[in-house]
């Protein structure tokens, strides 16, 4: 090994972690179909083709299988806000980032979020790489709010936290389902009919 450079993995460990984000890709795909409830640690064992008693040795629990997929969403998250160009209008990394999510809902890519009574909720809490991530996102697009509210392209009266809120809900929006099944638009359609909604409201122009 050369001064410098990253230790070499085991072949062993490379397969541990190729199972791993397989485990994780099943769980995320299951989380967006059917939720965190729904989800059973039998049918993700089935569906990555390992015994049960395996699984658990990556993951103790249906939680923490479950917080996996949303720590990988959230640095997805973190990774596509770093790629936006950082002197572009705050009013435009704001519309880009709802539709990036949307496109990943549609595509099944986006997990349910827990509900409030939820045990995920806690586990989520409780899990650093989650909540820093959250934590470094919510800041990120609440300075792009403040400021699209300062160069006067978002509403001054709504409170930033309310905008924030109303622009995290757009990842788990149902209306995205409810006009796919409808099967009279495609997803880029789709998209931007609700960004329009979301972002021009329903008044009249």
């Amino acid at each position: 090994m050369t001064p410098g450079s990253p230790p070499k993995i085991s072949f062993k460990t490379q397969m541990l972690l190729a199972r791993e984000d397989a485990i994780i890709t099943v769980v995320n795909r299951l989380l967006a179909e059917k939720g965190f409830e729904a989800m059973t640690v039998d049918e993700v064992a089935a569906q990555v083709g390992i015994a049960k008693a395996s699984l658990y040795k990556h993951f103790p629990s249906k939680e923490d299988l479950a917080a996996a997929a949303m720590v990988r969403v959230m640095r997805k998250a973190q990774d596509f806000l770093k790629g936006l160009a950082p002197d572009g209008a705050p009013m435009q990394k704001l519309r880009a980032v709802v539709r990036w999510t949307m496109e990943l809902k549609l595509a099944g890519g986006m997990p349910s979020l827990p509900s409030q009574n939820s045990s995920l909720r806690a586990t989520l809490i409780a899990n650093k790489d989650y909540m820093n991530g959250l934590i470094e996102v919510s800041d990120a697009l609440g300075a792009w709010i403040e400021a699209a509210q300062e160069d006067g392209s978002l509403n001054p009266k709504l409170p930033a936290i309310a905008v924030l809120y109303t622009l995290y809900a757009r990842a788990c929006d149902p209306v995205l389902e409810f006009l796919k099944m409808g099967d009279q638009y495609d997803d880029a359609r789709i998209v931007d009919l609700v960004m329009a909604t979301c972002f021009e409201g329903l008044n009249a122009r």
